[in-house]
């Protein structure tokens, strides 16, 4: 019988009392992708996200999608900022050849080479879910994700906080605050699942509480292609059990702090092998073993901390590690790291994990350091246009294509390129993306977008994106004269991320 769900906060409060006495850390967000991979992330390639792409900021679940849709490719690198509440009321799902998106869910699927990062005073998705499938390349960091549903109102991501299946590779999730508030009964599930063939993820200085369950590797006994997957600096905090339940495969987790485990913690089962290295166990039941199955899995136990723990008699289904916890198998660990004693553990990884904790990592010795500078990256113009007469030449957007992603009824694509202010392009809704085309490649530096008088709502914040390759060209808010650098290309991209209503886009100009 699966007890309730015991939440515990006086060790941990204990321990950021020490931590904030005798390590200096920020509370603010990160502002660029920071650091670099680690653990298995690091394998099969390397694990850069949006590394060297465009940078576009978001503050909806509606933009991040859009952002997705509007690159040239479902590969072309990007990295999303986002910053503040992300929930089902500003997320909807967005057409393009170059994602898959649901309303229901921040959807990363088939898709490569992206970065979400949370920025400025943070980034919080609220009952709505992060689900990757189809998908690799990907960096999540300095987000809060919580209350994720699977029943009751409202649903999201099969419950998931953070859930990846079929066929995932090379993910990196570092300084991420997971949390429920109950559990199975209340209508949570996982907070961090990996399902159908996902590999080389890691997992590390992130917080994973108030849940019955943290999360799993391989949502059946028979789904055991998931692997390599490294738990690292991560805290895990009132939960029942899964920190991971993992059927088969291999892990490697090390320097995680656990406190207040109610049922289980660890569990390695139908062969799967885990490597468990200078972890802290405080307070806590069954912090390693196979359980609930006689399908064993198989451990490699070395400089773990067991503080105020208590270990089940063994069973039929349960085979505990402990009370003197050896190891029953080896695991070669491909990639180099750096081990804290065990003995600081709780100290550093309360004081680094979690959103908005400025990305704080530990050295190796038991001190807390500064990240180090990230990729480079080049920021979009966010200047208003300039409103007054149009530049002179042709407007060659005259006798050019056009496309978008959705219309509103009696309204056309063509309606911008026909050099008629009586004729419009409205999106279906109040964010959308019109585009100019060319059947070979023309070069730019003007764009003049125009309005119609009487539309019933007015443009707010933009994008000028270059479709070929997705860079970010320009962003601002409201209509007129964009100039930017002249760039060659076949299409470009006007995408609308906000308005006070819905717009009337008369004409879209471009010019030499």
């Amino acid at each position: 019988m699966r007890r309730s769900l015991a939440l515990k906060v006086g060790t941990v409060a204990a321990a950021m009392a020490v931590a904030v006495a005798g390590i200096a850390f920020s509370t603010t967000g990160a502002s660029a992708q920071s650091n670099a991979a680690t653990g298995y992330a690091t394998q099969n390639g390397g694990t850069t996200g949006g590394a060297g792409g465009a940078v576009v900021r978001a503050t909806t679940g509606t933009q991040i999608h859009a952002a997705l849709c509007n690159r040239a490719s479902t590969s072309t690198p990007i990295i999303i900022q986002v910053e503040g509440t992300i929930n089902h009321g500003n997320t909807t799902a967005v057409d393009g050849d170059s994602c898959d998106t649901a309303a229901d869910r921040i959807e990363l699927k088939g898709i490569s080479n992206v970065t979400i990062l949370g920025v400025g005073s943070g980034a919080t998705f609220d009952q709505l879910g992060i689900h990757i499938r189809d998908s690799s390349n990907i960096i999540i960091q300095n987000v809060t994700v919580k209350n994720v549903k699977k029943s009751g109102s409202p649903t999201s991501n099969g419950g998931d906080a953070i859930g990846m299946e079929s066929t995932v590779r090379n993910v990196w999730v570092d300084h991420t605050t997971l949390e429920a508030s109950g559990g199975e009964s209340e209508g949570y599930d996982g907070l961090f699942d990996l399902k159908n063939d996902t590999k080389y993820v890691t997992l590390s200085y992130s917080i994973l509480r108030n849940s019955e369950r943290g999360g799993l590797v391989g949502s059946s006994d028979s789904d055991t292609a998931s692997s390599f997957i490294t738990y690292h600096h991560n805290l895990y905090q009132n939960l029942n059990s899964r920190m991971p339940l993992l059927r088969g495969g291999t892990a490697h987790t090390y320097n995680n702090y656990f406190t207040g485990i109610v049922e289980s913690g660890i569990n390695p089962r139908v062969g799967a092998k885990i490597k468990v290295d200078n972890n802290y166990f405080e307070d806590s039941k069954d912090p390693l073993g196979t359980f609930y199955t006689d399908l064993m899995g198989y451990w490699q136990v070395s400089g773990n901390t067991f503080d105020n723990v208590t270990w089940s008699s063994p069973g039929t289904d349960n085979h505990p590690a402990g009370p003197n916890p050896t190891s029953t198998t080896t695991v070669s660990i491909p990639y180099s790291y750096s081990l804290d004693n065990a003995s600081c553990v709780p100290s550093i990884v309360t004081a680094t994990a979690g959103a908005n904790k400025g990305l704080k990592t530990s050295d190796g010795s038991c001190s807390v350091t500064s990240p180090t500078a990230g990729p480079t990256t080049t920021t979009p113009t966010t200047d208003a246009p300039t409103t007054g007469n149009p530049p002179t030449g042709a407007n060659l957007s005259i006798g050019a294509g056009a496309d978008g992603t959705s219309k509103a009824s009696g309204t056309s694509y063509g309606n911008v390129i026909d050099g008629s202010t009586s004729t419009y392009w409205s999106p279906s809704g109040t964010t959308g993306r019109v585009s100019v085309k060319w059947s070979s490649a023309k070069t730019i530096d003007t764009v003049v977008i125009k309005e119609a008088s009487d539309a019933t709502g007015r443009i707010g914040s933009w994008q000028l994106v270059n479709n070929d390759t997705g860079a970010v060209l320009a962003s601002g808010t409201g209509a007129g004269t964009i100039s930017f650098t002249a760039t060659s290309l076949t299409k470009v991209n006007f995408v609308i991320t906000s308005a006070s209503g819905t717009p009337k886009i008369t004409e879209f100009e471009t010019y030499a």
